[in-house]
């Protein structure tokens, strides 16, 4: 179902540019406050980055999971422009994802810009992956049901988790959800990638937010053309996950969503790109009766069965 003319109005009335911090985290907030939230079993828990302990969320995909039954796991970050969110606002999100794949889906609470720019974050994100492969955070898991997930800076934080991993040699993930991702710096108009033009002023998101966005996650410019930072900039992308591509038809990061998926795969790596049509930036935020959601559920289920 296309966006008719009278929500084209409506959405160009609410895309506006600029981040205001505290005002957008407050904002966003909002979500936690969910009268259709799903009471589902979960439990809070904590890795440490150094000295920093890292709050996780573990959701169960059943009341009656056995307790010696490791089920696969999705590790989940989520978006918020590396500036905002947090695992409270994404708890329908998680609780659906375990329910509707049986994963154990276990969601990240990693530390924001601007107070903690990049690498910070991305390290918290590590932190816990290594703590999860190598068997430390759960024992018995397996590694080859492991499963990195992110949504929009969360996608971009699952994409350079996976390269960080190769690089670094301590583990190496099987398979990755990326929805949405962020995965350049550039949202100039000098970028590259036309959706950053086409859809960039008019669909909530905008490259104005971006380019805030981006500043506030980087310390400095050369940070920007890091690729664990900007991961469509890396030169190899050999030896990486499975890859499920999400991306959305009106969003300004379609293209690069799109792009990274195509260089996965002339790296020799096997890699699904799914474009959801008439979809815009944070849709998967949106309740499981939404079609563009019960779609993406769809795209995920398959490429779990399929991997």
């Amino acid at each position: 179902m296309a966006i008719n003319r009278t929500m084209l109005k409506v959405l160009k009335a609410l895309s506006f540019d600029g981040i205001e911090v505290e005002a957008a985290r407050h904002l966003t907030d909002l979500k936690a406050i969910d009268p259709l939230k799903i009471f589902r079993r979960k439990v809070d828990y904590q890795v440490y980055n150094g000295t920093y302990p890292i709050p996780l969320r573990f959701y169960l995909p059943g009341e009656s999971q056995e307790e010696e039954e490791i089920p696969p796991i999705m590790l989940f970050f989520h978006g918020g422009g590396w500036v905002t969110e947090h695992i409270e606002n994404y708890d329908r999100v998680c609780a659906r994802l375990a329910k509707a794949t049986g994963h154990l889906v276990v969601a990240v609470e990693y530390r924001l810009a601007p107070e903690y720019k990049f690498p910070t974050g991305l390290m918290d994100c590590y932190a816990v992956a290594d703590a999860l492969y190598s068997g430390i955070l759960i024992p018995k898991a397996d590694p080859e049901k492991i499963t990195l997930i992110g949504d929009s800076a969360g996608g971009n934080l699952a994409a350079a988790v996976s390269l960080m991993a190769r690089d670094k040699g301590d583990f190496l993930p099987r398979r990755q959800i990326l929805i949405y991702p962020a995965t350049n710096s550039d949202y100039s108009d000098n970028s590259p990638f036309a959706s950053v033009r086409e859809n960039g002023t008019d669909y909530l998101l905008t490259a104005g937010k971006m380019r805030d966005y981006v500043d506030y996650y980087a310390r400095n410019e050369e940070d920007k053309k890091n690729p664990y930072f900007a991961p469509v900039l890396a030169e190899d992308l050999t030896r990486q996950p499975d890859t499920l591509i999400l991306t959305a038809e009106f969003d300004p990061l379609r293209d690069e969503g799109e792009a990274y998926g195509e260089k996965l795969a002339q790296a020799g790596n096997r890699v699904k790109i799914c474009r959801i049509k008439d979809a815009l930036h944070g849709f998967f935020s949106l309740g499981i009766k939404f079609y563009h959601v019960q779609e993406s559920f769809d795209k995920i289920i398959e490429f779990l069965e399929e991997t």
